[in-house]
């Protein structure tokens, strides 16, 4: 009886440590703070679990890549949705070449994670959310590209998200040196709490995402980055490797995700929720089941 009660013992002891190595467990799924990305988390969620045998813990809005990496990293989160050109800049701490392709960055931020990491980066989802400095319609200033809101910097002011002004390599400071950005003021901002800062007028001028419904629903002006400062930043999955080997089939299914959500597409989803106050779940499901992804 004691033997048994020692075998017993350890069997537990064993299986509290085992973290997300077996099927029978729930796969975290996490993202960031901000509406895409609670948008694709929920896109993520309902689409394992309507296609395989899996379940799923929902972690979003979780964090920043500051606090998504390591977490990873850890095992404490299993997968989430990430751009290309973060990755590479503001995770490994790596350089983009002028015009260097989507598919290049990509195999660098995958050799990278898997090295780095033991974390792969999954086929693209079909769309790349950049950034664009926009302004209000109505603005006392015109301007088409970065350089021509640099010359006239000193009589405008920036706002912009918190995690901006802390990233290296594709961050503020790299970005306000390459284009001799001299704002008369900058604000930090949680990302939703941007575009309503610029459309207050509390600010001049913010770091747009291209993905965002209230550049065309608020008739918001952008301009082009001439010096093509900021790299290809295409969506994919970022997976712990040890997941992909222990949940069979599941790379399989994820990556019938690939290619399907446009430019288009996100910033419709995007509108949905941030102006027509939809639920980011609800408006996940409808776009899945409208794409054939799951059953209605």
């Amino acid at each position: 009886m004691k033997k048994l009660m020692i075998l017993i013992g350890l069997t537990l002891i064993l299986s509290a440590c085992s973290g997300n190595g077996s099927e029978n467990e729930p796969i975290v799924v996490s993202g960031k703070n901000w509406t895409e990305q609670y948008i694709l988390s929920q896109i993520l969620a309902i689409y394992i679990e309507e296609n395989t045998d899996y379940t799923v813990d929902l972690q979003d809005g979780l964090g920043e890549v500051a606090i998504l990496t390591p977490a990873l990293e850890k095992g404490e989160i299993d997968m989430y949705i990430e751009y290309t050109g973060t990755g590479l800049e503001a995770v490994l701490n790596e350089q983009a070449e002028e015009g260097e392709s989507s598919e290049s960055i990509l195999n660098r931020v995958r050799q990278g994670y898997e090295e780095t990491y033991d974390a792969t980066w999954l086929e693209p989802l079909g769309f790349e959310n950049n950034y664009t400095l926009a302004y209000l319609e109505d603005a006392t200033f015109n301007a088409d590209t970065y350089s021509d809101v640099a010359a006239i910097s000193e009589d405008l002011s920036f706002g912009a998200p918190h995690a901006f002004y802390e990233r290296q390599g594709d961050g503020y400071d790299a970005f306000a040196e390459a284009y001799d950005f001299n704002f008369a003021t900058t604000e930090s901002f949680d990302p939703n709490v941007m575009y309503k800062a610029l459309l207050q007028g509390d600010v001049d001028v913010i770091p747009a995402f291209t993905t965002d419904g209230r550049i065309q629903r608020e008739n918001i002006q952008t301009t082009a980055d001439d010096l093509g400062f900021f790299p290809k930043y295409d969506a994919a999955i970022v997976i712990r490797q040890e997941v992909l080997d222990n949940y069979s089939g599941l790379e399989e299914a994820l990556n019938g995700l690939a290619g399907q959500i446009t430019e288009q597409e996100m910033q419709a989803l995007n509108a949905k929720v941030d102006l027509d106050n939809e639920e980011s779940e609800a408006v996940a499901r409808e776009f899945l089941e409208g794409k054939g992804l799951i059953n209605g």
